[in-house]
C-alpha cells in the first residue's frame, strides 16, 4: 500500500502547524502552497491528500533552516489520541502484541510516510521504516518523524517500564557545532547514526505484556471502524488524478514514465494503457506539472538554473530553457532577471 493511495485527517498537520508556530513561524508561511486554510484545520470532516500534508512538511524544514532532529522533536508530539479510532484501538488491545498487528494492518490510517515493517532478530522484536522516495531533507525529517511516533506510542502502550534497546537512523550524525533541537536523547537513548537501516528495536518479549486499558469490546469496536475507515479513505480517484497528486509532492526530481509506473505498483505498459483510458498520457500531465513549478523554482533565486532543469528532469540546461521559452515566449534566465528587477528595493 501507498500512502499516495489514501487520504488522511488534518490531525498530523494542526501538530506540525502548532509545532511550527512555537518556533517562530506563522501560520500562513507554514500552510503556503499546501491548498489548506486554519478552517479547514478546524474541521473534523475533511480529509486531505498526503502531498498537502508533505508541503507543509516543507515549508517547516525552509523556515527552520532544516534544523538537525527537527523531526525526532516533531514526531514526540504524535500521542495516540492524535490516531482517532487507530490509536484508541491500539490502547485497548490485550496486549502489547495484539496492539502492534492491529497497527500494522491499518497503517494507512497513521500519518507515516516511510514503510513500516516489523521482524523478529536474536530476542528483539525489531520496527523498520523504510524511508519514501523525496528529497534529502523530507527525507530526513519524516524517517525521524515517524521513528519518535513510534518510540512515543510504544512508551504510551506499554507504560514506563517498557524499555526501547535501541533508535537507529541511516543518517549521518549533526556536523559538530550545529544546533540542534534540544535534547536527542530519547526515552533513554541516543540514535545510532549512519546505521544500515531506520529502526527500532525492544525486548520481544514485551510484546506479551498485557496492556494497562485493555478492554475487548473498546478493542473490537475500534477494529471494525478502522476497518471501514481505511475503505472509506481510500483515495476514490483517476490514475490520472493519482500522478498529479504524486508529481506534486516535494522531491529530488520528477520522475519518468518507467519510475511513476514503480511508484503506483504497476507496470509502464499498464500506466500507459490506463491514462490513454482517461484521454491523457504521461507527457502531458509532466508537462504541467513542469510548467507549474517552473515558476516557483525560479522564484528561489539560491537555486541555479541548471538545478532547477534538473529538478524538473529535464537532461539538461539548454533542454528546459527550449522548452520554458514554449511555455512563456522567453527563456527562464529572462523571466528570473525580470521578477528580480520588478522586486521593490528594501
Amino acid at each position: 500500500m501507498s500512502v499516495w493511495d489514501f487520504k488522511r485527517s488534518t490531525a498530523s498537520v494542526q501538530l506540525l502547524v502548532a509545532f511550527g508556530r512555537e518556533r517562530g513561524h506563522a501560520e500562513a508561511e507554514l500552510l503556503r502552497g499546501s491548498g489548506l486554510s486554519p478552517a479547514q484545520l478546524a474541521d473534523p470532516n475533511v480529509e486531505i491528500a498526503a502531498v498537502r500534508e508533505l508541503r507543509v512538511i516543507a515549508n517547516l524544514l525552509r523556515l527552520s533552516g532544516d534544523a538537525p532532529g527537527l523531526g525526532l522533536s516533531a514526531g514526540l508530539r504524535y500521542h495516540f489520541t492524535a490516531y482517532g479510532f487507530w490509536g484508541y484501538g491500539l490502547v485497548s488491545s490485550a496486549t502489547a502484541a495484539d496492539a502492534l498487528r492491529l497497527a500494522l494492518r491499518f497503517l494507512p490510517l497513521t500519518y507515516a510516510f516511510t514503510q513500516i515493517s516489523f521482524h523478529e532478530q536474536q530476542g528483539l522484536g525489531i520496527l523498520r521504516f523504510d524511508a519514501p522516495d523525496c528529497a534529502e531533507n523530507l527525507k530526513r525529517f519524516v524517517v525521524e518523524r515517524d521513528v519518535a511516533a513510534a518510540a512515543t506510542l510504544l512508551h504510551e502502550l506499554a507504560g514506563p517500564s517498557f524499555t526501547l534497546r535501541r533508535m537507529a537512523l541511516r543518517e549521518a550524525p549533526p556536523r559538530a557545532g550545529t544546533a540542534r533541537e534540544a535534547s536527542m536523547r530519547l526515552f533513554g537513548i541516543e540514535p545510532v547514526y549512519g546505521a544500515a537501516s531506520n529502526h527500532l528495536a525492544f525486548d520481544r518479549a514485551d510484546l506479551a505484556r498485557p496492556l494497562p486499558g485493555a478492554n475487548p469490546v473498546t478493542a473490537a469496536m475500534c477494529e471494525q471502524l478502522c476497518s471501514e475507515l481505511v475503505q472509506r479513505r481510500r483515495a476514490a480517484i483517476s490514475t490520472a488524478e493519482a500522478v498529479r497528486l504524486y508529481l506534486q509532492a516535494p522531491a529530488t526530481r520528477l520522475p519518468d514514465l518507467d519510475g511513476m509506473a514503480r511508484q503506483l505498483n504497476v507496470s509502464t505498459r499498464t500506466l500507459k494503457r490506463r491514462l490513454h483510458s482517461e484521454g491523457t498520457s504521461f507527457r502531458l500531465l509532466l508537462e504541467d506539472c513542469r510548467r507549474a513549478l517552473a515558476d516557483e523554482l525560479l522564484r528561489d533565486r539560491r537555486l541555479r538554473l541548471g538545478a532547477v532543469a534538473e529538478r524538473l528532469g529535464f537532461a539538461d540546461l539548454s533542454s528546459f530553457s527550449q522548452a520554458y521559452k514554449r511555455w512563456h515566449g522567453v527563456p527562464p534566465s529572462t523571466r528570473r532577471a525580470t521578477a528580480a528587477a520588478r522586486r521593490p528595493a528594501r
